[in-house]
């Protein structure tokens, strides 16, 4: 029986960089050894086993056959007289498909190593095209090797495109289409893996919503880079170098979704998109089961994000009104996530890197006035029930009315080449006073 370290740790290991799981794949044993040796075994799959200490995963060395469609469509050998090269012919990328071990000797039948030197992502076989998940698992080594400068090989993007043409990613579950993003999204660049799916045709299969912003135009005097699903990849970009908290990274990813549903007789402008954004996002995190934390701070990226390009056009009443619809006053956890949101939609665009945005230093300083008005101070005055709110609302205005007037004319009058809305937006959208 040898025992090796396989898959992601190995490939960490020789890229110097962290790596939080280890795998070990056992070969020349068998399901009754494993268990005598105080193993735990787990899954009903194939047989996975829990070390008895570390509590880390040891599976059987096994070959792999398609016998059906999808990701599960696979009949699993797992005999002792498998071999370790064998076993490593059915991983995705030459790079994860290498073996170290106890003594640090390594085992690189598919010179994965050399395409690490090379900063190549290449399948190991032409059995690559049997699982379609593969898809997203590149799509999301692209995105965390991306800064190294790791590229996909031609030829396996080419049988990525071919199994997004084959139907097969339609096999693929909801919660791990989702697990694929949500990783994909904890990684240095969540803005490739969503461009990679793209360029192989995968993003309208998996995410339709978010493949319908590619081709969509915005005005060129506010939108240098034009197209709307280029515009999202740059916010989700710039908004990385400031959080890699994946909820809000999620956020940003949608918070356009209503430019791919706004009539095409109105484009490049897109009036009223941040409420028809929440049908779209609806339908997303629907079909993929998105996690209701997740779901509920898109919904306010996405319904209001705009509002932060014209902050002061509808006055403090305006202000409080905001605070009070992105539920400021039980969750202001979320309003700083929000307001970075806001400011890297400005800043993900063409010639707009460098620019200075105030407007997001000065919508905490507000949420700071917002919560100092307490509801204790309007009952020791004599208010009751509703009169309560209504008085804190009257007190929060007076007080944002203080504050804005400290402010220099030039951020009050939007004039920081940011557009003010048009009268066409204002009388479309829901948000009133």
């Amino acid at each position: 029986m040898q025992i090796y370290l396989v898959g992601g740790a190995v490939r960490d290991r020789l890229l110097n960089i962290e790596s939080h799981d280890k795998d070990f794949v056992v070969i020349g044993a068998t399901v009754e050894q494993m268990l005598s040796l105080g193993y735990t075994q787990v899954g009903k799959d194939f047989p996975v086993f829990l070390h008895p200490k570390t509590g880390e995963e040891y599976a059987l060395g096994r070959t792999e056959r398609k016998s059906g469609s999808g990701y599960t469509g696979f009949t699993c050998d797992f005999n002792e007289n498998v071999t370790l090269q064998e076993d490593l012919i059915r991983r995705d990328l030459t790079i994860n498909a290498m073996a170290m071990d106890d003594d640090g000797n390594l085992y690189d039948p598919y010179h994965g190593k050399e395409d690490l030197n090379n900063k190549v992502l290449r399948h190991v076989s032409e059995a690559f095209v049997e699982d379609p998940l593969r898809v997203l698992r590149v799509a999301r080594f692209h995105a965390k090797l991306h800064h190294l400068g790791f590229k996909i090989a031609p030829e396996t993007l080419e049988l990525m495109a071919k199994i997004s043409n084959s139907g097969e990613l339609k096999t693929l579950t909801s919660e791990r289409v989702f697990l694929e993003l949500n990783k994909a999204l904890k990684t240095r660049s969540p803005h490739i893996f969503i461009s990679t799916l793209r360029k192989c045709g995968a993003l309208k299969e998996v995410m339709p919503e978010i493949d319908a912003l590619f081709g969509v135009p915005a005005p060129a005097k506010w939108h240098p880079e034009i197209d709307t699903g280029i515009h999202s990849l740059m916010t989700l970009e710039r908004l990385c170098t400031f959080t890699d908290n994946s909820v809000t990274r999620f956020g940003m990813l949608c918070h356009d979704l209503g430019k791919g549903i706004t009539p095409k007789d109105k484009w490049p402008h897109h009036y009223n998109h941040g409420e028809l954004g929440l049908i779209p996002l609806k339908s997303l995190c629907e079909r993929l089961k998105v996690p209701v934390e997740y779901e509920q701070f898109a919904q306010i990226v996405v319904r209001y994000h705009s509002y932060m390009h014209n902050l002061y056009q509808s006055g403090a009443k305006g202000l409080v009104k905001l605070f009070d619809s992105i539920d400021a006053q039980r969750k202001p956890q979320r309003v700083e996530p929000f307001a970075l949101c806001c400011k890297c939609d400005f800043l993900g665009r063409t010639g707009y890197e460098n620019r200075a945005f105030p407007r997001y230093d000065h919508f905490l300083k507000m949420l700071e006035i917002y919560q100092s008005v307490t509801a204790k101070e309007s009952v020791e005055a004599g208010f009751k029930g509703m009169e309560i709110k209504d008085d804190m609302t009257r007190r929060r205005v007076l007080a944002f009315e203080s504050f804005i007037n400290t402010l220099p004319q030039s951020e009050t009058d939007n004039s920081d080449n940011e557009r003010k809305a048009t009268a066409e937006e204002i009388k479309e959208s829901s948000f009133k006073l």
